[in-house]
């Protein structure tokens, strides 16, 4: 007896001593993804986005109060959700770190410029916390950031995030869109191009035919399209260098009969192709100035047709398969330097998939350095430091280079990133986080910057 009591006592005693040991979870925190942001003038809203620390377990609600300056709520502008008394409410959904409302512009405002609206944090529901960056200004103007911090918003799948992000470093602004809401990319240049999505390790083959109701599964080996962990070869995706005289895709002729029929695998990258039921067929064709699609799935015998006309304002115009239609998907090429996602990369000599990838919008016009700190610090890196940098108008600049994955994980810190965007603006920017091993959360990278010149 004694000795079972003994036992129970001593387990008492170590499962106390481990409680005392095991640390505190970090608050979780609220905050604004910025501290300012502004409204283009051809722009009739913007997004205003809130972060967590990370995912909470339950639905929070957040309580926002508004304070306008230079202008009243319901005559030049709105919010959605609605404000009731000078105050909106929204609810970070379980299972997410991240929300967002929008203010709506009245249709033929004249503004003089310096009319804003401040939004700030008055309460969010237990156990969250509100952070440091509790309140935001929203100006009726462009602005020319001085820098700030930003948690981009990859969405649900860890490494795996459904999201790609693009940045506008000036503007204080991300847009977030779903990696597998497109299919196809048609350029908006000089040039005949269209671009398969890399976001989700799509592949694609040819056909030897021209007739899309002539094709089916009997005129592919379904397996040339497996993609990822040994399978594939580049030719069978976009280049993952992003020029466009290499896409899997050649260019579309001016001669119809010279454009083939293609095979495409929407999602891929884990060596397996989808069934032939889930297979589309196209074939895209010159029209009018711009691009005439023709698609179906594999073994159907009509097609469906979609008119592309070349907008651009935008390096691309997409297409949705599901959708049947356009849809949006990058921001205006003068207003977008940077993009986060996953996506069909390289390693060695064969194509594989990777997280965290950094693109800059080098088709747009931005060029981009990397730094080492054992040259000269984040801090201390200004603008006498610019004529010194060598900036290239690679697009891979960052690539994966900025974050280790095997050995000490976590963002590298002995090198920073420097981006010049298309009006001049220099940027000198770096990674503070992106994974657990370094205080983040796989998926929501967070990413700190500052005006140089």
């Amino acid at each position: 007896m004694k000795k079972i009591l003994y036992m129970m006592l001593g387990l008492a005693l170590l499962t106390s001593a481990c409680s005392k040991d095991d640390p505190a979870a970090p608050d979780n925190l609220i905050n604004f993804s910025a501290s300012t942001q502004g409204i283009e003038s051809t722009s009739t809203s913007a997004d205003v986005t809130l972060t967590l620390s990370r995912a909470a377990d339950v639905a929070v609600p957040v309580t926002i109060n508004l304070v306008t300056t230079g202008v009243t709520y319901g005559t030049e502008f709105t919010t959605t959700p609605a404000a009731t008394n000078n105050a909106i409410t929204v609810t970070v959904p379980a299972g997410s770190n991240t929300v967002s409302f929008k203010i709506n512009k009245a249709e033929g405002l004249f503004l003089n410029g310096g009319e804003s609206v401040t939004f700030n944090i008055a309460t969010a529901g237990s156990p969250i916390l509100v952070g440091a960056t509790n309140s935001t200004k929203v100006s009726f103007a462009a602005i020319t950031s001085d820098g700030t911090t930003l948690t981009l918003n990859g969405g649900e799948g860890g490494a795996a995030a459904v999201n790609s992000v693009f940045v506008d470093l000036s503007a204080n602004k991300q847009t977030s869109v779903l990696r597998n809401s497109w299919d196809l990319g048609f350029y908006a240049g000089d040039d005949f191009r269209v671009i398969i999505n890399n976001t989700t390790a799509a592949s694609v083959i040819a056909v030897d035919k021209t007739d899309l109701t002539q094709v089916s599964e009997s005129d592919i080996t379904i397996s040339n399209l497996n993609l990822g962990y040994g399978q594939g070869s580049f030719s069978i995706i976009d280049d993952v260098n992003g020029d466009l005289t290499k896409t899997a895709i050649p260019q579309v002729s001016a001669t119809d009969a010279e454009n083939k029929v293609y095979v495409i695998n929407r999602v891929g990258g884990s060596a397996t192709t989808s069934p032939a039921a889930d297979l589309y067929k196209i074939r895209v064709l010159r029209a009018n100035g711009g691009y005439s699609l023709q698609y179906a799935k594999l073994n159907e015998t009509t097609f469906k047709t979609i008119s592309i006309a070349k907008n651009s304002t935008f390096n691309f115009n997409y297409v949705s398969f599901e959708k049947g239609a356009e849809v949006e998907v990058e921001p205006t090429k003068d207003h977008w330097d940077m993009q986060w996602t996953y996506s069909i990369y390289y390693t060695g000599t064969i194509p594989y998939a990777f997280s965290d990838l950094v693109f800059t919008n080098s088709l747009g016009g931005i060029t981009s350095a990397e730094v080492l700190t054992s040259t000269v610090s984040y801090d201390a890196y200004a603008s006498a430091n610019v004529a010194t940098t060598t900036f290239t108008t690679s697009r891979n600049t960052m690539g994966s280079a900025w974050r280790a994955t095997t050995g000490t994980v976590g963002v590298k810190t002995d090198r920073f990133y420097v981006i010049k965007d298309a009006a001049g603006n220099v940027y000198k920017l770096k990674f503070n986080s992106f994974t657990t091993q370094d205080g983040g959360t796989r998926g929501y990278p967070v990413i700190q910057y500052a005006l140089v010149k």
